[in-house]
């Protein structure tokens, strides 16, 4: 325990931001501590004032604490104080659910408990000069690919799952979708702890092609960076979770602040920002092209039957494919 404490305090020291403008010191509002994967973060210093802005959150201030989806949840489970989770994928809330945390019926809403979503793309340089556009470019002799590690972050783990479930979508079989897994592995030279590290690390001047959330590629391009991406023909949906905390000391605000998100005004926020949204009446005037070759987590079992089989430290397919090329999964 003692170990997980100061696991969660450290991570505590570094994730955390107070939110710019965020006011509300007075008016009896209260605080609220978000608690998230890291690449929503220009996201919610857009939406956190626009709650601000409303009858139900004049007053609320808030704290912010941002890192690798995995990372965030095992926090939480050590005790990092959280009144809104919002991760990359849903294992990480199931967690919460399993130890009390997060309510067993924290996914009942119409939108299944979802806040945003997006597909994984292939991020390269300002005129993709490798010419690289389909998951076979990315196994090619040469060919630097940036992921990170998926024992540790979310948006990895959507990358892992792209990549197999695209070799299953061209008809190959399930062995052969697995040894892809191990070909493009040993062409990642490092895996960062989140998706966020591995874009510094790819606008840093590292590798050739980023595998990355389609709104990390769009946010690199909000911010001028030289880089431009590719929608692959098969590719997989990303759906984000939320969910209020069992511990939260401010549960009725919480409660608010999780409702905006899921309004057209705040919808609108995320898709300025690169996410797909959830909500019906914005995703009917949202402009993302959809892929011929989409397809879901369902399509492949679902989160439970995959975290065992791809995931799991001890017997997981990429325990095996990082023990291989010399990777730790952690402890």
């Amino acid at each position: 325990m003692k170990v997980r404490a100061r696991f969660a305090a450290g991570l505590l020291a570094a994730g955390m931001v107070l939110a710019a403008g965020c006011g509300g010191s007075g008016g009896g509002g209260g605080k609220l501590t978000l608690v998230a994967y890291s690449t929503p973060r220009e996201a919610y210093e857009a939406l956190i004032p626009g709650f601000q802005k409303t009858d139900a959150g004049k007053g609320v201030s808030f704290s912010q604490s941002y890192g690798g989806s995995g990372d965030q949840a095992r926090a939480v489970q050590s005790g990092l104080a959280a009144d809104v989770v919002a991760f990359s994928l849903e294992p990480d809330m199931t967690k919460l659910v399993d130890d009390g945390l997060v309510a067993k019926d924290w996914n009942a809403n119409q939108y299944k408990g979802m806040v945003t979503d997006s597909v994984v793309v292939f991020v390269t340089r300002k005129g993709n000069p490798k010419n690289i556009r389909t998951w076979d470019d990315l196994v090619k002799p040469g060919v630097e690919v940036i992921t990170p590690n998926p024992f540790t972050s979310g948006g990895a783990r959507w990358n892992v799952m792209a990549a197999y479930g695209a070799q299953i979508k061209q008809g190959k079989s399930p062995e052969q979708a697995t040894a892809y897994l191990e070909q493009l592995f040993r062409n990642v030279p490092v895996q960062d702890k989140s998706a966020r590290e591995a874009l510094q690390t790819f606008v840093g001047g590292k590798g050739d092609v980023m595998i990355a959330y389609e709104n990390e590629a769009i946010t690199a391009q909000q911010k001028d960076q030289q880089v431009d991406y590719t929608i692959p023909d098969q590719t997989i949906l990303i759906e984000n979770p939320i969910a209020v905390t069992t511990k939260s000391k401010n549960p009725e605000k919480a409660k608010a602040f999780v409702d905006y998100l899921l309004t057209p005004q705040a919808q609108q926020v995320f898709v300025d920002k690169g996410y797909r949204p959830v909500n019906a009446q914005v995703a009917a005037t949202a402009n993302f092209p959809k892929p011929s070759g989409l397809f879901t987590i369902a399509d492949l079992g679902g989160w439970s039957e995959v975290n065992k089989k791809f995931f799991d430290k001890q017997a997981g397919l990429m325990a095996d494919i990082e023990q291989k090329i010399g990777v730790s999964v952690g402890s």
